[in-house]
């Protein structure tokens, strides 16, 4: 009896790198989709982050400026460096647990908040910074007459309240008769009813990036860009009488 012999079949050499070929394109594109999912993700993070830092840091400036009162040298000035923003400083009622007990005498408290680089693991870090000087400090300013003396930066003193903040600009607004907005007109007996509050944040993607002074003024002169994130609020000025 006559055997049959069963042909084997395989696959050619054409065929088994044509098929190569396919899985290599296959996984590229999955890697990139891994990839622009991980820089989607990385983004989102970022933007997650520098709302909650803005969200704290617009409220502990509202709160200050809630319970602010107007003083005639009080300070709202541009920043003299080439930092872009303004300095801006009032006397605020504070909590006592905001103050020691040994430079507690009242609640009558000075603030003051400005933009500072910041040298932090051999990068420069932007960052606003409030200065507090508690109620004992201010009364003794007040007495000699030295209230612009509390808003002067102390290097040990004061604290970074928020990171990667790119500018911070403090606009003061009062009402006109008709009770519309407008901008305040300086004056030596009452202050502004209100502050237009703005601040442009940097996203942590793009704060890694910046190492320099002058890479932090580069970004500052961006405008709107995906990794900078803009905050615009309204906040009243408490009693801005004198």
């Amino acid at each position: 009896m006559r055997l049959s012999h069963r042909q084997t079949c395989g696959f050619t050499l054409i065929e088994l790198m044509f098929s190569m070929a396919i899985g290599s394109i296959i996984l590229i594109l999955a890697a990139a989709v891994l990839g622009s999912s991980g820089d989607g993700y990385e983004r989102v993070g970022g933007g997650i982050a520098s709302q909650k830092e803005a969200r704290a840091l617009i409220t502990r400036l509202s709160s200050d400026l809630e319970t602010a009162r107007f003083h005639v040298d009080g300070v709202l000035e541009k920043q003299a460096d080439s930092r872009p923003g303004v300095r801006l400083g009032f006397l605020s009622l504070q909590p006592a647990h905001a103050q020691t007990d040994a430079g507690r005498i009242g609640d009558l408290c000075a603030v003051n908040y400005y933009v500072k680089d910041l040298s932090i693991g051999g990068k420069t870090v932007r960052c606003l910074m409030r200065g507090f000087r508690e109620s004992g400090e201010t009364f003794d300013a007040l007495r000699g007459g030295a209230v612009a003396d509390l808003f002067v930066e102390r290097v040990n003193l004061d604290d970074p309240l928020a990171l990667g903040v790119v500018s911070f600009e403090a606009r003061p607004k009062s009402r006109n008769a008709a009770g519309e907005w407008i901008d305040w007109q300086k004056s030596n007996v009452a202050g502004p009813e209100a502050f237009e509050v703005k601040l442009v944040v940097v996203r942590r993607e793009l704060a890694g990036k910046l190492k320099s002074p002058g890479d932090w003024d580069g970004a500052a002169q961006v405008g709107r860009h995906k990794d900078l994130d803009v905050y615009a609020t309204f906040l009243p000025f408490g009693n801005h009488a004198n």
